[in-house]
């Protein structure tokens, strides 16, 4: 997963996230980094990203990580967030960045999914940190994955 495809992926799919603003800085299989910009096109009426606009770029740092390693293994899967939590720390203007660093726990997850062929729940945590490092927001997503049958 090169960062061009990737785009092209967020520009084809995800057209409301890249008009945001959000785009990808890394994906690894460990870890996933996004941003988003304050601009006038997703900016609140308090002149901060709009929390909406921070969910994506949130949601998308968790969600490749699972689409990575549906690749990986080689699998068909259905992923849906069944639930999702956000903390707010701070104004959130300026450039952010979310990173989501949980590599062992997804394919702990993806070797119980395929040897039980049991619908699996993980939740993934993507922190949003300002230009200056400071905590600015957190996003708790809870993800469901089912394994398609052919």
């Amino acid at each position: 997963m090169n960062l061009t495809k990737l785009h092209y992926f967020l520009f084809s799919k995800l057209v409301i996230a890249w008009i945001a603003g959000v785009r990808f800085l890394s994906v690894s299989d460990d870890s996933a980094k996004t941003t988003v910009s304050l601009s006038w096109f997703n900016q609140n009426p308090f002149r901060s990203i709009f929390w909406a606009v921070l969910g994506m770029a949130a949601e998308l740092s968790t969600g490749i990580l699972l689409m990575k390693a549906i690749k990986n293994n080689k699998v068909k899967a259905s992923m849906l967030v069944t639930q999702n939590q956000g903390f707010f720390y701070k104004k959130a203007v300026g450039k952010i960045v979310f990173t989501c660093e949980v590599g062992d726990r997804i394919k702990q997850l993806f070797e119980q999914l395929i040897q039980d062929n049991e619908p699996k729940k993980i939740e993934l945590v993507s922190n949003g940190y300002n230009e200056q490092g400071e905590l600015v927001c957190t996003f708790k997503f809870e993800w469901s994955l089912k394994l398609k049958t052919t």
